[in-house]
């Protein structure tokens, strides 16, 4: 799995060769360290050489420095590669995320994402440090130090090869029994994302119904999850160091015995020979050490270079034709929005809605109402093209909204969402998200249609206030009213009010109507709602009963002829004020 990101590293490329080189260079000098050694004790002890030991322990110390040196330029090198391919991994990671329409989001779910953009990058990015650094010098020390045993002495290194043979079959072992188990725990860190998230954006609810205890076992059971699963393959991964040890200083007593028998019988070893080898079995037993590390790393590192993968994998099912803005016709008798036989569904499962047909004229005020779940929510996110509709089409001025590239179509609308979501920073910066070039006469012209001016002009820095994350400083109508003015800064051409005046009372309710009706003439607004108050004097009403369009007119046209409708109004307002217009 790690060789579908390869494409990240192209641009790290020198630093990767230059690395491993450095790292290979310092690898030759340590086995050059063992002869060296067995040089001083064969040559210089052996004689008495004073002179030939200091010479050769300088040699030594020289080979030391020069192999320190070489390190460091790996490190350094290592660490530019991997931060820098972790930097692009995210980079690419969050605007493809971007990139995915509403249907891949639902589906791989913003705990998962998170998690992936962050923990799952840094496991890869930690991976390429370290395989810069010792992916090459590990198996050089490991085959160099097997070939000086076979120079040294052909028979002793059999000792070397049935060493190195089990433990690589151990390596095998843990390795495909632990990626498996590294996958689960990366889901199992979702699942405490997922947990955490809920709890923290929602504090206050489970404050209120006392709650603490009930979700305090919930992130238990999800952290004891990860644990077990951690335990598990940690149990696997803590085999590899007692097993390489063990297997290790066999081979060096191995050494010692027969090496002794050797130079006791005058087969050809020297004492020094002996010393090399059980330096190059050392040498052996710490590469294998650093590789079973390595084969750890490397094994989460490939199953979260999977989780990354996928999401690069998974292809947005709502892409624009061409970037390239298209000629719109400025007819004013054109229809604005129209739904021509719509039908959608989220899935394979039923239809949210069938067989949609409406009209809406430029400049039209539209009301849509209907029960909870009858698709109001749904119908409205066609228009934008949130969502491609399974059969039929959407048009905006005459032009089916697949044609469109994303900017022109949703440039020319303001969307106010039923979850109302301002961002960190100032009421200023908040209300130049639809138009950077708003100025403050027209920022605070919106304020005011939405009436929200008169608790921001209190506010001790106006527009320069500061707004805390998802605007959790201001109260839940306030919140709603500046999303509404976010809207309309800018005079987008379409305005769209999902369920907008839920936390509004009904006097600020009537004037925000009463603003919207006198100062967006030339601008065609629609208002998802459940209150028939709130679309009373609305040009078109569209009523929703379970994904069906089962009535379109007039307030008074729909109330005697339209059962579903009259029922919503009779349930919140008496026949007397139901039926009166105005």
């Amino acid at each position: 799995m790690m060789y579908k990101l390869r494409r990240f590293l192209k641009e790290y490329k020198n630093q990767c060769i230059t690395g491993m080189l450095c790292k290979l260079f310092e690898a030759i000098l340590e086995l050059l360290v063992p002869l060296v050694m067995a040089n001083i004790i064969d040559v210089g002890v052996k004689n008495g050489d004073a002179a030939y030991v200091l010479k050769m322990g300088g040699l030594m110390v020289l080979l030391g420095v020069v192999g320190l040196f070489s390190a460091l330029v790996c490190q350094y090198l290592a660490s530019r590669a991997s931060q820098g391919v972790g930097t692009k991994i995210r980079r690419e990671l969050f605007a493809h995320i971007n990139s995915l329409s509403y249907a891949e989001l639902d589906r791989l779910g913003t705990p998962s994402l998170i998690t992936r953009i962050t923990n799952d990058v840094n496991q890869v990015q930690q991976a390429v440090a370290m395989g810069i650094r010792l992916l090459t010098r590990s198996p050089f020390i490991v085959i160099g130090a097997m070939v000086m045993t076979m120079i040294i002495n052909l028979k002793m290194s059999v000792i070397f090869f049935i060493a190195a043979l089990l433990i690589g079959i151990t390596l095998y072992l843990v390795m495909s029994k632990s990626i498996p188990i590294f996958g689960e725990m990366q889901k199992k860190l979702d699942q405490i994302g997922l947990v955490s998230r809920e709890n923290l954006s929602g504090n206050r609810v489970i404050r209120a119904f006392s709650k603490q205890k009930s979700e305090k076992q919930r992130i238990d059971k999800a952290t004891e999850d990860l644990a077990e699963t951690s335990i598990r393959v940690s149990r696997l991964s803590a085999l590899l160091s007692p097993v390489t040890f063990a297997v290790t200083n066999l081979a060096i007593i191995a050494i010692i015995w027969f090496g002794a028998v050797n130079v006791k019988n005058g087969g050809g070893m020297l004492s020094g020979d002996i010393i090399a080898l059980v330096n190059y079995m050392t040498q052996i037993l710490l590469a294998m050490i650093v590789v079973s590390n390595l084969v750890v790393l490397l094994t989460k590192a490939s199953a979260s270079a999977a989780r990354i993968s996928e999401v690069f994998e998974t292809m947005p099912s709502v892409e624009e034709k061409s970037c390239e803005n298209i000629n719109i016709s400025t007819n004013e008798k054109t229809f604005k929005v129209e739904f021509d036989n719509v039908t959608f569904s989220y899935g394979d499962g039923d239809d949210e809605l069938t067989n949609i047909s409406f009209k809406i004229k430029r400049g039209q005020t539209v009301g849509i109402i209907g029960g909870t779940g009858s698709g109001k929510s749904t119908l409205i996110n066609l228009i934008p093209r949130f969502y491609d509709v399974k059969s039929g089409s959407v048009l905006v001025d005459e032009i089916n909204v697949a044609d469109y590239p994303f900017f022109q179509l949703r440039s020319q609308i303001g969307i106010v969402p039923q979850q109302s979501i301002l961002f960190k920073g100032t009421i200023r910066q908040n209300m130049k998200w639809r138009n950077e070039n708003v100025d403050d006469e027209e920022i605070i012209n919106a304020l005011k249609i939405a009436q929200a001016y008169d608790f921001v002009e209190k506010l001790p820095k106006g527009l320069d206030s500061r707004v805390e994350q998802g605007g959790k400083n201001f109260s839940g109508g306030q919140r709603q009213r500046l999303c509404i003015a976010r809207a309309i800064a800018g005079s987008p051409k379409l305005l769209i009010l999902d369920d907008s005046f839920s936390a509004l009372d009904f006097a600020t309710d009537a004037a925000l109507r009463k603003a919207l009706r006198e100062n967006t003439k030339d601008m065609t607004v629609v208002i998802v709602t459940q209150r028939c108050s709130t679309i009373k004097n609305a040009d078109l009403i569209l009523v929703l009963d379970d994904g069906l369009l089962v009535g379109k007119g007039t307030h008074d046209e729909l109330f005697e002829t339209c059962g579903a409708y009259r029922e919503i109004c009779l349930s919140q307002l008496n026949e007397t004020e139901a039926k009166n217009e105005k």
